[in-house]
């Protein structure tokens, strides 16, 4: 078996609201929590090989975020609600762990540390306040968009409206995905989420005056190669948030690789225990 498909103990743990959370938990030593950006969870995106690089140096717990994998939703949605599942997950991490959030998952969060969430320390990697505006101008309108498609059942072309017209990745991006099934089924399993993630983001417009509420140590990550939005973001945070370092990670994309990520996490981390 190799790194990257190593498994640990799968943990359901309950929300507030009744949302049944699938977590999972590998590794000894001090408690880092994952959060996970759009789509991805325990078994789909980068969650499982940055445990698999960390598992040495910490207790890594990473989880599906309500309504993806194996976690439950419980309607209507609202970001307090993920603050609230973010909340359960760090109680059964220990109270008090560290956190490490990527794209919509670090925006998400720098909302639960602004709402006074405990936690030890927060890394963050390129949470996507990258200003994009929607067809007529505004960023709300991405939302009403992408429910428009999903309550038509075009899953698929929330997907690819999500990826083009919000992330910016090239038109042919979900033509190449469809050649590959198994992704495809998991990005159009969680499609339903997507509006989720205008919300988490603030329509991807960083709320300034909610991160100058920030108070735990924040270490602020953006790839050497992302575009100009995206890096102009990352010094927007680190700006608001008090006493927050601001790094670039040389050579990498949003597709982050998880050795360079680890090393990271660790020097930080270690500088506060």
């Amino acid at each position: 078996m190799t790194k990257t498909q190593e498994k640990g103990t799968v943990l359901s743990i309950l929300s507030p609201d009744g949302t049944t959370l699938s977590v999972e938990r590998m590794g000894t030593g001090p408690s880092l929590v994952l959060v996970d950006g759009a789509f991805c969870g325990r078994n789909f995106g980068p969650a499982r090989a940055l445990a698999n690089e960390l598992k040495d140096s910490f207790t890594v717990y990473f989880y599906d975020r309500r309504g993806r994998g194996d976690s439950s939703e419980t309607m209507p949605y609202a970001v307090e609600r993920e603050i609230e599942d973010l909340q359960a997950v760090l109680d059964e991490a220990g109270g008090d762990p560290y956190v490490y959030g990527i794209s919509s998952g670090a925006a998400l969060a720098l909302e639960a540390a602004a709402a006074g969430v405990p936690m030890r320390r927060l890394a963050t990697y390129e949470a996507p306040y990258t200003g994009v505006q929607g067809a007529d101008g505004t960023p709300g309108s991405h939302r009403e968009h992408l429910e428009a498609l999903l309550r038509e059942g075009k899953r698929g072309a929330a997907v690819s409206y999500f990826l083009v017209k919000m992330v910016g990745a090239p038109a042919f991006l979900p033509y190449m995905l469809r050649l590959m099934p198994g992704v495809w089924k998991k990005q159009t399993a969680a499609a339903n989420t997507l509006p989720y993630e205008t919300r988490v983001t603030n329509n991807f417009v960083a709320p300034l005056e909610r991160l100058r509420q920030v108070t735990v140590p924040t270490l602020v990550m953006v790839g050497g190669k992302a575009g100009a939005p995206m890096a102009e973001g990352q010094k927007a945070i680190a700006g608001a948030v008090q006493g927050s370092e601001h790094r670039v990670l040389d050579g990498q994309t949003h597709q982050v690789s998880p050795a360079a990520i680890a090393t990271q996490l660790r020097a930080f981390f270690a500088a506060g225990s």
